[in-house]
């Protein structure tokens, strides 16, 4: 039975600034940012939220249907999907419009400055969650604004078990909407950063979002992620990537993890390493959808990170 993931497709424009923003940037003169960063090289790949997630789950085996909306430009990610085997059924072409476009450059502490321009992106909204596809799992990830709120409760209103991450996209709700997402929600996952984002505008704690939901999933980079429930803290180890060389979308390969534990019905120890593994082989290769692995490749990589099987395959 599949996951359905609502959420972006876009094409990214990726640059990697050689140094840290940090370094750059003068805290005194704030209000007055004019800074420009030499990025070396430029590649132009296939992401948005939705897509990045389908192509991880794809990989470990798991179905994901991935619902969005796309431009008039689509023609060669949409080669790229009928490749991989991913599905297109629940995709919007809207032709007077352009694909999703991000513009993403990182540092080199894993820091980075996004600008986007939605395009297509804004008419999500215009796709309905299906009820008749055995939906097993539910995804609202970073998307059109109406199509979040239209899609999470349409999940809720179908008994769907749907993942709030928000991601990019948390910035657009004030905290009445962010906590109606959390009251539908069955899993929320952000990074450290987007989750004091979130505890500030809804004025709830960490622990109390995780007494609303089944779970709350908080990931920190290179320390790992925690999964808290009912208050109640699970700190997980991050895996350690065979190299570092790009940060970008690994977020989504490890929701891609996690849909693919929630499917199996997999223990939250294993399913946060399964998610960890797959943002640590995402982050030693450029780009969102240039990695590759198999179920049988990432069941020995998960024995060598973690020195136990994962029992899902």
């Amino acid at each position: 039975m599949p996951a359905l993931i609502c959420g972006s497709f876009a094409f990214d424009s990726i640059m990697v600034f050689p140094g840290r923003f940090a370094d750059q940037i003068l805290p005194s003169q704030i209000h007055v940012l004019n800074v420009a960063f030499l990025v070396p090289e430029l590649r132009r790949e296939f992401g948005g939220c939705a897509g990045n997630i389908a192509y991880n789950l794809g990989m470990l085996g798991g179905e994901g249907l991935a619902m969005g909306a796309v431009g008039r430009d689509f023609g060669p990610y949409a080669d790229w999907m009928d490749r991989c085997g991913l599905s297109r059924r629940y995709l919007l072409e809207v032709p007077d419009a352009y694909t999703a476009q991000a513009y993403i450059t990182t540092d080199m502490d894993d820091n980075q400055i996004t600008a986007f321009h939605p395009g297509a992106m804004n008419h999500a909204h215009g796709i309905d969650v299906p009820t008749a596809d055995g939906i097993r799992w539910g995804m609202v990830s970073p998307d059109g604004r109406e199509a979040m709120v239209l899609h999470a409760r349409q999940f809720a209103e179908a008994g769907i078990p749907f993942v709030f991450d928000p991601g990019q996209g948390l910035p657009m709700f004030d905290g009445n909407e962010l906590r109606r997402f959390i009251e539908m929600a069955s899993v929320v996952t952000v990074n450290d950063y987007e989750g004091q984002m979130l505890q500030e505008r809804t004025g709830m704690s960490a622990a109390e979002i995780s007494r609303q939901v089944d779970a709350y999933i908080v990931t920190r980079g290179a320390q790992g992620s925690v999964v808290i429930r009912g208050g109640a803290m699970l700190e997980v180890p991050a895996a350690t990537p065979r190299q570092v060389l790009d940060p970008t979308g690994c977020g989504d390969a490890y929701r891609a993890g996690l849909l693919f534990g929630l499917m199996a019905g997999a223990d939250w120890e294993t399913t946060a390493r399964v998610a960890s593994l797959m943002g640590a082989i995402k982050v030693a290769c450029h780009g969102t959808q240039n990695h590759s692995i198999t179920p049988e490749s990432f069941k020995e990589s998960f024995r060598e990170s973690f020195g136990r099987d994962s029992g899902l395959w």
